[in-house]
């Protein structure tokens, strides 16, 4: 039986959102594609009708993983509000749903420019939407971004140190309050 075009869309899709949750558990190299269509309820064998190779569904499903962390921002939301979602207990634990960038980012530091690319367009893309506020003005943009790559920078790297220890670790909750704490400091203003 043929597959629609509009099937063949819809089981790609899945397929991609199938290997984004994969991949943020176990890692790239940590999925091999028979396991991956076999999760996703595929033959092995249609991967490569969809896909030209594992690199090429790492890069698309890395784009889509990251597009869902920016759209946590909703295209402009409060950065506290960013915060306090992103550098939590309930982020941490949640690798398969999480934030790719939180999952892989140091896997894709060893992966092909087709993944760091699409890497570094979500990061754009996050830092666009975290830093809207700077107007015309270039110096307040400069300003604004500045403040959005070190809340990102920030909230990832309490995410990563936080997973790297054990799950009830005193020290895992510890780096994320503490992280937490400083970057929300800043963002409530003057008292």
């Amino acid at each position: 039986m043929k597959v629609t075009k509009a099937q063949a869309q819809a089981n790609r899709a899945h397929v991609v959102e199938t290997a984004s949750q994969l991949f943020r558990e176990r890692g790239y190299d940590g999925v091999g594609v028979a396991d991956l269509m076999a999760a996703a309820g595929f033959t092995h064998g249609g991967f490569y009708k969809q896909f030209g190779s594992k690199t090429d569904l790492i890069a698309e499903s890395t784009a889509c993983g990251i597009a869902r962390t920016v759209a946590l921002t909703g295209g402009g939301v409060d950065p506290a509000a960013f915060v306090r979602l992103y550098v939590s207990r309930e982020h941490r634990d949640g690798r398969g749903t999480g934030c790719t960038m939180a999952a892989l980012g140091g896997d894709a530091a060893r992966q092909p420019e087709a993944v760091r690319a699409a890497f570094a367009a979500g990061i754009e893309s996050l830092l666009e939407a975290l830093s809207a506020g700077g107007g015309a003005d270039p110096d307040a943009a400069r300003e604004s971004r500045a403040r959005a790559l070190n809340m990102v920078s920030t909230a990832l790297g309490a995410i990563i140190l936080s997973r790297a220890c054990p799950d009830d670790s005193p020290l895992a909750d510890e780096i994320l309050a503490v992280c937490r704490d400083a970057l929300l400091g800043p963002l409530a203003g003057p008292r």
